[in-house]
């Protein structure tokens, strides 16, 4: 058994903490469009994806990530998103249309995608681009 496991407390769920300009306009937004169940502690939840809601003091507070640097270290072609990601949710390939669909019926600010693309490894994959009304981008994918 190695002995530094037993100094070390065991994480369990992480959750985002997110500052919105209009506490109850978001938790709509991620339980009616995004299917998240929500509380009024601000938990906005959906499988892995699990998020904090809490209202921003100043709009000026609210402030999505913008778009990383490009790197050429990552294991493949890709050098980074075009765009900032403040979350990153996997889905199930197999349920991506599916997703696709959801999101459009329930009207879902889609910015980017569908889009389908393979890596210079062969790794296939599919995104979608989400802005909720704060302009947080979440991806699928």
């Amino acid at each position: 058994m190695d002995e530094n496991n037993n100094k070390k407390a065991t994480f369990y769920d992480g959750l985002q903490v997110r500052l919105v300009s209009d506490f109850e306009k978001s938790r709509a937004y991620y339980r009616d469009v995004l299917g998240c169940e929500t509380s009024g502690w601000g938990h906005a939840n959906r499988g892995g994806m699990k998020l904090i809601l809490q209202q921003a003091k100043d709009k000026a507070d609210v402030r999505p990530n913008q778009a990383s640097a490009k790197r050429n270290t990552y294991p493949t072609d890709w050098q980074g998103p075009e765009l900032g990601w403040d979350t990153f949710v996997h889905v199930d390939y197999n349920e991506f249309d599916k997703l696709v669909e959801e999101m459009r019926e329930n009207g879902a600010n889609i910015i980017l995608g569908p889009l389908e693309a393979t890596h210079s490894n062969g790794m296939h994959f599919k995104n979608l681009y989400i802005q909720d009304p704060d302009g947080y981008i979440i991806v699928f994918g």
